[in-house]
């Protein structure tokens, strides 16, 4: 599902809605939850899952096309767990489409 879906589906779920105003709803919960993370918060939304950073530490590389050995500098990436009734709700439905993964 793309970010133009899921605001169709918001638009279609609230008819008093425009697709302007869904778009714009979107993009403020995904900037918000966005400008968290970049601040080290950790974000939670109960039975769906939670989002945190996490450390990956330096280390050694390879470069694939001439094997050179290259150095990896630490960064931070965004994690998400997903929440049990998420996981459960996941689990308890028949098995997803081979074709196509939304």
């Amino acid at each position: 599902m793309t970010k133009s879906d899921l605001t169709a589906k918001l638009a279609e779920l609230c008819p008093y809605m425009t697709i302007r105003n869904a778009d714009k709803i979107i993009s403020i919960v995904v900037d918000s939850i966005t400008s968290s993370l970049k601040n080290g918060a950790r974000i939670e939304l109960r039975g769906f899952g939670s989002f945190c950073i996490r450390e990956r530490k330096s280390m050694e590389g390879r470069n694939p096309r001439t094997g050179e050995k290259v150095a990896i500098n630490k960064k931070y990436v965004p994690f998400f767990k997903a929440g049990k009734p998420l996981k459960e709700m996941v689990n308890s439905s028949s098995p997803p489409n081979a074709e196509t993964n939304s």
